[in-house]
């Protein structure tokens, strides 16, 4: 008889071979799991091949999920459950399986030639070497085969079914409803009728073995995590980040053009508002990176919303435009989806490597906004706010989010449109000089310049990349006047530091000597870190930055209130750098460069043992 254990929260990795279809695996439960109610984050992992090496250690796709009753900040640094579809996939994960963990693997693709392949002298499943874990080992490639037998599929395109089988039995196992997958397996495969129901059936039979089988002593259960109420979606941070450009363009009565190139991990920025052409978006995808910011940049000029996106190679090919930008002052959206570099480096993993780039990377000085998301959801925030300050203040933007963002996923809350911020893009309408002129560089009490569209009559101007006369955007060579100009364009960067709000320290014991300090993507594992720090009976305080150019006005004072300043990264230093430079403030470095996210565990221990050593001193 299965006994049911109610659990707090489970990690569970999907892992197989990259034709395996993890990451949809992975993504319908995560769907199952918005629909039980739990709070939940994910973390996919795949190869950066389209078709990586079969059976291989390197062709190994996983996909994470961490959910739980509570509110959760992580993917989780382990998983408790790991579904391994090959010998590749035990391979490459078991090393992070703490021991008792349950192993499901699939048999059927554990052959002495797949065995060989990944250095496995012999079947880990039979010799024994597996007996600290909890295995379950199950042919689940045979049982989805024979699921769909009756529906005349070939051998090969029945075992591809697997996926929905082993999907069925997690369901079961966990307590999630199967409704909705079949729903998006319905509409998926509308098309495809005899794979429809091919899928459909081995997700049934999945489910089905889980109840009728004696192999699993123990079902879990996982309560619905408490919600301030509202309507949630799941969303990943590149939809998210999509949709916060959308609302901030709708929000200005701008249209919304974007022009990009594909790059991982960016690419889903464009899939998503290419998809919302009736919401009036258009997008361009253009021939190479520099055509796609100047083609941006061009909509910007004719009194559209530019916006462009792209990673870490894409953002120093378009250095030259953005700095065009800078002098033209004209609103550009500029979103940089990190990943682990130089060069082409490892782009389907994450990292945080691009601020100093971000910051500093254009030719003459050309300072411009920088701002980070935290989290999936608030990519859209971050979007938003980005669109906002672009347009106030006639600047370009730099929005940096990472690949952990942009495909990992969480509970969002769906905002209410009519409370976001307004945003007056404020357009020239007539002559703003006593004579009855027009200057396209007076500005206003933000030092924004006037924003006026081509063809506008009366309004003509002259335009371009060379340094402009004050006032009237003449072209001037005039030293006094480019020194004058250059620490105009600075000092309006700068303003937006009155609308950038306090940095806000999380101390609960107000006692705390060490400060942990992040930007971006490490909010989740400096929150959780935090948390089990607290439970272990140590205190640390917490702060998290938003806006990186210009840093929030209290944050000198803010780093001087604490022994130590830990600021955690995935790079190899950036951000300590700036805040030793600006503030003079010995802060302590904690880099991590390994394509994924900083483990919390790892963050949690480190942080107990020099929290330990402050208060021994």
């Amino acid at each position: 008889m299965t006994t049911v254990t109610t659990v707090d929260h489970v990690v569970i990795r999907f892992a197989g071979d990259s034709g395996d279809g993890m990451q949809l695996t992975g993504d319908r439960f995560t769907h199952d799991t918005a629909a039980a109610g739990n709070d939940f984050s994910t973390l996919p992992n795949f190869p950066a091949e389209i078709r990586a090496p079969q059976g291989t250690v390197a062709g190994v796709s996983s996909f994470q999920l961490h959910f739980a009753d509570f509110d959760i900040r992580t993917p989780g640094d382990r998983p408790d459950v790991l579904v391994a579809m090959n010998p590749a996939a035990l391979k490459a994960n078991l090393g992070d399986l703490p021991r008792g963990g349950l192993i499901i693997a699939d048999t059927a693709d554990f052959t002495p030639r797949n065995l060989a392949k990944v250095g496995y002298a012999s079947d880990p499943l039979a010799d024994g070497s597996l007996a600290d874990y909890q295995v379950h080992a199950l042919d689940l490639s045979g049982q989805a085969t024979a699921a769909v037998a009756s529906l005349g599929l070939g051998r090969k395109d029945a075992a591809r079914t697997k996926n929905m089988y082993a999907l069925g039995l997690l369901d079961w196992l966990y307590h999630r409803p199967v409704e909705g997958t079949i729903a998006f397996l319905e509409k998926k495969f509308a098309a495809a009728p005899q794979v429809r129901d091919a899928n459909i059936a081995a997700l049934k039979a999945g489910y089905a073995f889980g109840e009728t089988t004696e192999v699993f002593a123990n079902r879990y259960k996982v309560a619905p995590a408490p919600a301030p109420a509202g309507t949630y979606r799941q969303v990943s941070g590149n939809r998210a980040l999509a949709y916060g450009l959308m609302a901030g363009a709708a929000k200005a009565g701008l249209q919304l053009f974007l022009g990009a190139y594909p790059i991982t991990p960016a690419s889903d920025v464009l899939h998503h508002l290419a998809a919302a052409k009736d919401a009036g978006v258009l997008t361009f995808q253009a021939e190479d990176e520099i055509a796609a910011v100047g083609a941006a940049l061009g909509a910007s000029f004719a009194g559209q919303l530019g916006v462009t996106a792209t990673s870490g190679p894409g953002l120093a090919l378009k250095m030259e435009t953005i700095g065009l930008a800078v002098m033209l002052e004209l609103p550009l959206v500029i979103c940089d989806i990190q990943r682990a570099g130089p060069a082409t480096g490892m782009p389907t993993k994450t990292e945080q490597a691009d601020l100093t780039q971000a910051l500093f990377g254009r030719h003459g000085e050309a300072p411009l906004p920088v701002i980070a998301a935290q989290s999936p959801g608030d990519c859209f925030a971050a979007a938003y706010e980005a669109v906002k300050i672009a347009i106030d203040y006639r600047t370009p933007v730099i929005l940096l989010s990472d690949g952990y963002l942009a495909n990992g996923a969480e509970p969002w809350p769906v905002p209410d449109l009519a409370a976001l911020p307004p945003i007056d893009p404020a357009f020239a309408t007539g002559p703003n000089r006593p004579d009855g002129g027009f200057w396209p560089y007076l500005r206003d009490d933000k030092l924004a310049r006037a924003w006026a569209v081509p063809g506008t009559p009366g309004l003509e101007h002259r335009i371009g990349g060379i340094e402009k006369a004050d006032g009237t955007g003449a072209v001037s060579y005039d030293p006094a006047n480019h020194e004058f100009m250059v620490n105009l364009r600075k000092q309006k960067v700068d303003n937006i530091q009155a609308v950038v709000p306090p940095v806000e320290v999380d101390d609960p014991s107000g006692r705390a000597k060490v400060l942990v300090l992040g930007w971006g993507s490490t909010y989740g594992p400096i929150s959780a870190a935090a948390r089990r720090v607290r439970t272990a009976g140590r205190r640390v305080a917490t702060a998290h930055l938003r806006h990186l150019n210009p840093l929030p006005a209290n944050l000198g004072e803010v780093l001087r209130a604490y022994d130590r300043v830990i600021v955690p990264e995935m790079n190899l230093g950036q951000l300590a750098m700036v805040l030793r430079a600006t503030y003079l403030v010995d802060v302590q470095s904690y880099s991590r460069v390994r394509g994924l996210p900083i483990s919390l565990s790892e963050l949690a221990a480190d942080l107990v043992a020099l929290i330990d050593e402050e208060d021994a001193e």
